[in-house]
Protein backbone atom coordinates (compact mmCIF):
# COMPACT_ATOMS: atom_id res chain seq x y z
CA UNK A 1 0.00 0.00 0.00
CA UNK A 2 1.58 3.21 -1.36
CA UNK A 3 2.02 6.19 1.55
CA UNK A 4 -0.68 8.42 1.51
CA UNK A 5 -0.56 12.36 2.21
CA UNK A 6 -1.42 13.35 5.50
CA UNK A 7 -4.34 15.69 5.29
CA UNK A 8 -4.35 19.19 6.85
CA UNK A 9 -7.35 20.84 7.56
CA UNK A 10 -7.20 24.54 8.26
CA UNK A 11 -10.17 26.08 10.33
CA UNK A 12 -10.39 30.17 10.03
CA UNK A 13 -11.11 31.63 12.99
CA UNK A 14 -13.93 34.32 12.73
CA UNK A 15 -15.21 36.90 15.57
CA UNK A 16 -13.38 40.14 16.43
CA UNK A 17 -13.47 43.59 14.44
CA UNK A 18 -9.80 45.26 13.12
CA UNK A 19 -8.24 47.51 15.33
CA UNK A 20 -8.52 51.43 13.90
CA UNK A 21 -5.87 52.73 15.92
CA UNK A 22 -6.27 56.26 17.73
CA UNK A 23 -5.57 58.49 14.86
CA UNK A 24 -9.34 59.79 14.47
CA UNK A 25 -8.86 60.83 18.23
CA UNK A 26 -6.20 62.83 17.40
CA UNK A 27 -8.14 64.27 13.92
CA UNK A 28 -10.89 65.43 16.29
CA UNK A 29 -8.49 67.27 18.63
CA UNK A 30 -7.53 69.11 16.15
CA UNK A 31 -10.76 70.09 15.12
CA UNK A 32 -11.90 70.96 18.57
CA UNK A 33 -8.91 73.24 19.04
CA UNK A 34 -9.64 74.91 15.78
CA UNK A 35 -12.83 75.97 15.86
CA UNK A 36 -12.66 77.24 19.58
CA UNK A 37 -9.46 79.45 18.28
CA UNK A 38 -12.13 80.29 15.50
CA UNK A 39 -14.62 81.00 18.56
CA UNK A 40 -11.71 83.07 20.53
CA UNK A 41 -10.90 84.99 17.53
CA UNK A 42 -14.42 86.26 16.84
CA UNK A 43 -14.82 86.68 20.48
CA UNK A 44 -11.81 89.13 20.85
CA UNK A 45 -13.32 90.98 17.24
CA UNK A 46 -16.33 91.61 18.61
CA UNK A 47 -15.86 93.08 22.35
CA UNK A 48 -12.76 94.98 21.53
CA UNK A 49 -12.08 98.23 19.50
CA UNK A 50 -9.68 99.50 16.63
CA UNK A 51 -7.05 100.35 19.02
CA UNK A 52 -6.96 97.58 21.25
CA UNK A 53 -7.02 95.01 18.39
CA UNK A 54 -4.18 96.71 16.81
CA UNK A 55 -2.33 96.44 20.48
CA UNK A 56 -2.95 93.06 20.47
CA UNK A 57 -1.48 92.43 16.74
CA UNK A 58 1.59 94.34 17.62
CA UNK A 59 2.18 92.20 21.10
CA UNK A 60 1.82 88.63 19.25
CA UNK A 61 4.12 90.21 16.19
CA UNK A 62 7.03 91.55 18.36
CA UNK A 63 5.91 90.63 22.52
CA UNK A 64 9.62 92.01 23.63
CA UNK A 65 9.34 94.90 21.60
CA UNK A 66 6.23 96.04 22.53
CA UNK A 67 6.91 95.62 26.08
CA UNK A 68 9.89 97.82 26.09
CA UNK A 69 9.24 100.49 24.01
CA UNK A 70 6.71 103.68 23.88
CA UNK A 71 4.71 102.58 20.92
CA UNK A 72 1.77 105.01 21.86
CA UNK A 73 -1.57 104.42 22.77
CA UNK A 74 -1.92 101.40 20.75
CA UNK A 75 0.27 99.01 22.70
CA UNK A 76 -2.55 99.66 25.86
CA UNK A 77 -2.19 101.42 29.12
CA UNK A 78 1.27 102.27 30.38
CA UNK A 79 0.31 101.59 34.18
CA UNK A 80 0.06 97.95 33.65
CA UNK A 81 2.82 95.30 34.34
CA UNK A 82 3.09 94.55 30.86
CA UNK A 83 2.78 97.24 28.75
CA UNK A 84 0.75 95.92 26.03
CA UNK A 85 -2.29 95.10 24.50
CA UNK A 86 -5.42 94.82 26.98
CA UNK A 87 -6.77 96.46 30.07
CA UNK A 88 -4.29 98.02 32.97
CA UNK A 89 -4.38 94.84 35.17
CA UNK A 90 -3.59 97.17 38.28
CA UNK A 91 -7.53 98.60 37.49
CA UNK A 92 -8.77 95.36 38.55
CA UNK A 93 -8.49 96.63 42.39
CA UNK A 94 -9.76 99.92 41.39
CA UNK A 95 -12.77 98.12 40.06
CA UNK A 96 -13.92 95.99 43.17
CA UNK A 97 -13.56 99.58 45.17
CA UNK A 98 -15.62 101.71 42.92
CA UNK A 99 -17.74 98.96 41.95
CA UNK A 100 -21.38 99.92 41.81
CA UNK A 101 -20.48 103.79 43.07
CA UNK A 102 -21.25 106.30 40.25
CA UNK A 103 -19.25 109.47 39.15
CA UNK A 104 -21.02 111.71 41.64
CA UNK A 105 -20.62 109.29 44.82
CA UNK A 106 -17.08 109.09 43.92
CA UNK A 107 -16.55 112.71 44.15
CA UNK A 108 -18.09 112.73 47.23
CA UNK A 109 -16.58 114.16 50.64
CA UNK A 110 -16.43 111.94 53.52
CA UNK A 111 -18.45 114.81 54.60
CA UNK A 112 -20.99 114.38 52.26
CA UNK A 113 -21.25 110.23 52.66
CA UNK A 114 -22.45 110.73 56.03
CA UNK A 115 -25.17 113.20 55.38
CA UNK A 116 -26.34 110.79 52.58
CA UNK A 117 -25.77 107.57 54.78
CA UNK A 118 -28.05 109.95 57.70
CA UNK A 119 -30.61 110.94 55.24
CA UNK A 120 -31.21 107.02 54.22
CA UNK A 121 -31.07 106.21 57.98
CA UNK A 122 -33.91 108.99 58.22
CA UNK A 123 -35.88 107.27 55.43
CA UNK A 124 -35.61 103.90 57.39
CA UNK A 125 -37.10 105.22 60.40
CA UNK A 126 -40.19 107.22 58.91
CA UNK A 127 -40.73 104.04 56.70
CA UNK A 128 -41.06 102.29 60.39
CA UNK A 129 -43.35 105.02 62.00
CA UNK A 130 -45.62 104.66 59.11
CA UNK A 131 -45.89 100.92 59.40
CA UNK A 132 -46.44 101.11 62.82
CA UNK A 133 -48.96 103.56 62.40
CA UNK A 134 -50.64 101.53 59.95
CA UNK A 135 -50.51 98.57 62.23
CA UNK A 136 -51.99 100.65 64.91
CA UNK A 137 -55.57 101.24 62.71
CA UNK A 138 -55.51 98.22 61.21
CA UNK A 139 -54.96 96.16 64.66
CA UNK A 140 -58.28 96.41 66.95
CA UNK A 141 -56.80 95.73 70.14
CA UNK A 142 -54.40 98.36 69.42
CA UNK A 143 -56.81 100.90 68.18
CA UNK A 144 -58.43 101.50 71.30
CA UNK A 145 -55.27 102.69 72.43
CA UNK A 146 -54.13 104.65 69.61
CA UNK A 147 -54.14 107.89 71.48
CA UNK A 148 -51.89 106.64 74.18
CA UNK A 149 -49.29 105.72 71.54
CA UNK A 150 -47.41 109.07 69.82
CA UNK A 151 -44.89 108.68 67.40
CA UNK A 152 -42.28 111.34 66.51
CA UNK A 153 -39.07 111.93 64.51
CA UNK A 154 -36.80 113.55 66.51
CA UNK A 155 -33.18 114.46 66.77
CA UNK A 156 -32.20 111.43 68.45
CA UNK A 157 -34.14 108.77 65.79
CA UNK A 158 -37.68 107.71 65.66
CA UNK A 159 -39.69 107.86 69.74
CA UNK A 160 -42.69 106.07 70.68
CA UNK A 161 -44.11 107.33 73.78
CA UNK A 162 -46.68 104.92 75.60
CA UNK A 163 -48.51 107.39 78.14
CA UNK A 164 -51.18 106.55 80.60
CA UNK A 165 -54.58 108.04 80.43
CA UNK A 166 -56.62 109.34 83.23
CA UNK A 167 -58.58 106.21 83.32
CA UNK A 168 -56.36 103.77 81.64
CA UNK A 169 -52.98 103.33 83.19
CA UNK A 170 -50.52 101.07 81.94
CA UNK A 171 -49.27 99.68 84.98
CA UNK A 172 -50.73 98.76 88.47
CA UNK A 173 -50.48 102.23 90.95
CA UNK A 174 -47.32 102.92 92.44
CA UNK A 175 -46.05 99.24 90.90
CA UNK A 176 -44.02 98.22 88.12
CA UNK A 177 -46.34 95.57 87.39
CA UNK A 178 -47.77 96.12 83.63
CA UNK A 179 -51.50 95.80 82.78
CA UNK A 180 -52.84 93.65 80.04
CA UNK A 181 -52.99 96.34 77.39
CA UNK A 182 -49.51 97.66 77.70
CA UNK A 183 -48.09 93.74 77.26
CA UNK A 184 -50.41 93.83 74.20
CA UNK A 185 -48.92 97.25 72.60
CA UNK A 186 -45.15 96.26 73.46
CA UNK A 187 -45.30 92.88 72.06
CA UNK A 188 -46.96 94.00 68.97
CA UNK A 189 -44.17 96.68 68.74
CA UNK A 190 -41.66 94.82 69.01
CA UNK A 191 -41.75 92.63 65.94
CA UNK A 192 -41.93 96.06 63.83
CA UNK A 193 -39.09 97.38 65.62
CA UNK A 194 -37.09 94.53 65.46
CA UNK A 195 -36.91 94.71 61.29
CA UNK A 196 -34.31 97.75 61.54
CA UNK A 197 -30.77 96.89 62.99
CA UNK A 198 -31.18 100.05 64.80
CA UNK A 199 -30.54 100.28 68.36
CA UNK A 200 -33.10 101.55 71.54
CA UNK A 201 -33.09 102.95 74.58
CA UNK A 202 -35.98 102.67 77.04
CA UNK A 203 -36.91 105.39 79.39
CA UNK A 204 -39.23 105.37 82.55
CA UNK A 205 -40.95 108.36 83.59
CA UNK A 206 -43.58 109.12 86.54
CA UNK A 207 -45.71 112.30 87.50
CA UNK A 208 -44.64 114.51 90.22
CA UNK A 209 -46.49 112.60 92.47
CA UNK A 210 -43.93 111.81 95.78
CA UNK A 211 -43.95 108.38 97.38
CA UNK A 212 -44.72 108.75 101.29
CA UNK A 213 -42.13 107.59 103.20
CA UNK A 214 -41.49 104.62 103.61
CA UNK A 215 -38.44 101.75 105.25
CA UNK A 216 -37.08 100.65 101.54
CA UNK A 217 -36.41 104.08 100.36
CA UNK A 218 -38.59 103.47 97.19
CA UNK A 219 -38.62 106.54 95.43
CA UNK A 220 -40.05 107.74 91.49
CA UNK A 221 -36.38 106.98 90.58
CA UNK A 222 -36.52 103.35 91.50
CA UNK A 223 -40.07 103.12 90.16
CA UNK A 224 -39.49 104.63 86.79
CA UNK A 225 -36.41 102.38 86.47
CA UNK A 226 -38.66 99.33 87.17
CA UNK A 227 -40.84 100.59 84.91
CA UNK A 228 -38.96 100.68 82.19
CA UNK A 229 -37.29 97.32 83.03
CA UNK A 230 -40.62 95.73 82.79
CA UNK A 231 -40.87 97.37 79.57
CA UNK A 232 -38.30 96.10 77.86
CA UNK A 233 -38.91 92.59 79.21
CA UNK A 234 -42.35 92.51 77.63
CA UNK A 235 -40.15 93.72 74.09
CA UNK A 236 -37.95 90.68 74.37
CA UNK A 237 -40.77 88.61 75.16
CA UNK A 238 -42.39 89.74 71.77
CA UNK A 239 -39.43 89.29 69.66
CA UNK A 240 -37.33 92.04 69.93
CA UNK A 241 -33.46 91.27 70.00
CA UNK A 242 -31.66 91.50 73.30
CA UNK A 243 -29.05 92.92 71.98
CA UNK A 244 -30.52 95.80 70.74
CA UNK A 245 -31.24 97.20 74.04
CA UNK A 246 -28.31 99.62 74.65
CA UNK A 247 -30.11 101.35 77.41
CA UNK A 248 -32.90 101.08 80.40
CA UNK A 249 -33.02 104.33 82.30
CA UNK A 250 -35.52 105.83 84.70
CA UNK A 251 -36.00 109.06 84.79
CA UNK A 252 -39.04 110.11 87.30
CA UNK A 253 -40.13 113.40 87.12
CA UNK A 254 -37.50 114.87 85.83
CA UNK A 255 -38.74 115.06 82.57
CA UNK A 256 -42.41 116.57 81.90
CA UNK A 257 -44.12 115.15 78.69
CA UNK A 258 -43.75 118.95 77.46
CA UNK A 259 -43.26 122.20 79.07
CA UNK A 260 -47.33 122.82 79.91
CA UNK A 261 -48.02 119.50 81.41
CA UNK A 262 -48.88 119.82 84.79
CA UNK A 263 -46.69 117.85 87.46
CA UNK A 264 -49.72 115.51 88.37
CA UNK A 265 -51.09 115.13 85.04
CA UNK A 266 -51.33 111.40 83.97
CA UNK A 267 -50.06 111.58 80.48
CA UNK A 268 -45.98 112.32 82.38
CA UNK A 269 -46.17 109.24 83.43
CA UNK A 270 -45.13 107.25 80.32
CA UNK A 271 -42.43 104.74 78.83
CA UNK A 272 -40.53 106.19 75.84
CA UNK A 273 -38.80 103.87 73.03
CA UNK A 274 -36.38 105.15 71.06
CA UNK A 275 -35.10 103.71 68.20
CA UNK A 276 -32.22 105.73 67.81
CA UNK A 277 -30.56 106.94 64.63
CA UNK A 278 -26.08 105.91 64.28
CA UNK A 279 -25.22 108.99 65.30
CA UNK A 280 -27.36 109.13 68.89
CA UNK A 281 -25.85 105.41 69.06
CA UNK A 282 -21.95 106.38 68.84
CA UNK A 283 -22.75 108.56 71.40
CA UNK A 284 -24.73 107.18 74.20
CA UNK A 285 -21.38 104.47 73.44
CA UNK A 286 -18.88 106.88 73.43
CA UNK A 287 -20.48 108.89 76.44
CA UNK A 288 -19.64 105.52 78.97
CA UNK A 289 -16.41 104.50 77.53
CA UNK A 290 -14.17 103.67 75.10
CA UNK A 291 -16.75 101.85 72.22
CA UNK A 292 -13.88 98.97 72.16
CA UNK A 293 -14.43 97.95 75.90
CA UNK A 294 -18.10 98.96 75.94
CA UNK A 295 -20.22 95.85 77.50
CA UNK A 296 -23.32 94.94 74.84
CA UNK A 297 -25.27 94.01 77.68
CA UNK A 298 -28.50 96.85 78.55
CA UNK A 299 -27.82 99.43 80.52
CA UNK A 300 -29.37 99.89 83.84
Amino acid sequence: MADQQPIIIKKIKKGGHVHHGGAWKLAYADFVTAMMAFFLLMWLLGTTTETERKGIAEYFHDPFASSTENRGADVGDRTSIIQAGGSDITSQDQGQVDKGMTAEEKEMSTEDIEHKAEAIEMEKLEDLKEKIQHKIELTPELTEYKDQIKLEITSEGLRILIVDAKNRPMYKLASAETEPQIKLILRALASAINELPNRISLNGHTDALPFPPNQKKYTNWELSSDRANAARYELTQGGLAEEKILRVIGLSSSVAYNADTEPLDPINRRISIIVMNKKTEQEIVHSVGDDTNTETAPLQ
